[in-house]
């Protein structure tokens, strides 16, 4: 059986729709840093983990792999200029973003549909990126409806009310 190419790989993988996070941590001398991210998979209840990953080649992924927590921000329908932000390079991320500091300082995005405290439990190579496992500590859920990726574009759901 033939390999699948990558471009196909991605339009069969956008076919799935996600939910969409923006992934933050200090870096080694205490500023926060962050990027958006899709790939979130629930791994183990007991413990409590989940995995995330990270492109190899982005500046975030230093950070984190020095970080011994970070944090998974849950995006609301409204925050797609937020996900975009955190998905940009050569910028400040952070600047101009409404953030609180959560447990042990780590950036909280204001109006996010939930927060996720992680320790970082293991980190895999796997092909062009890095799967960073981390032990869930703490969280809180807010009510707000989430925004999605779906066939390479942003969408939200219906109110279910």
């Amino acid at each position: 059986m033939p390999d699948v190419d990558p471009s196909q790989f991605r339009q069969l993988l956008g076919r799935f729709a996600t939910g969409v996070t923006v992934l933050t941590a200090l870096d080694e001398s205490g500023r926060p840093g962050g990027m958006t991210a899709s790939s979130l998979a629930a791994v183990s209840l007991e413990p409590p983990l989940l995995l995330v990953c990270v492109d190899r080649s982005t500046d975030f992924r230093r950070v984190l792999e020095r970080a011994h927590t970070f944090a998974v921000n849950v995006l609301a329908r409204d925050q797609e200029g937020l996900s975009r932000r955190f998905a940009a390079d050569g910028i400040d991320r952070f600047s101009g973003v409404a953030w609180t500091p959560g447990p042990g300082g780590l950036p909280f995005l204001a109006g996010a549909v939930a927060h996720i405290v992680c320790e970082q439990f293991d980190r895999r190579d796997v092909g062009d990126h890095a799967v960073f496992f981390g032990r869930v500590v703490s969280g809180v859920a807010f009510d707000r409806l989430p925004l999605l990726h779906f066939r390479g574009s942003y969408t939200v759901t219906a109110d279910p009310a």
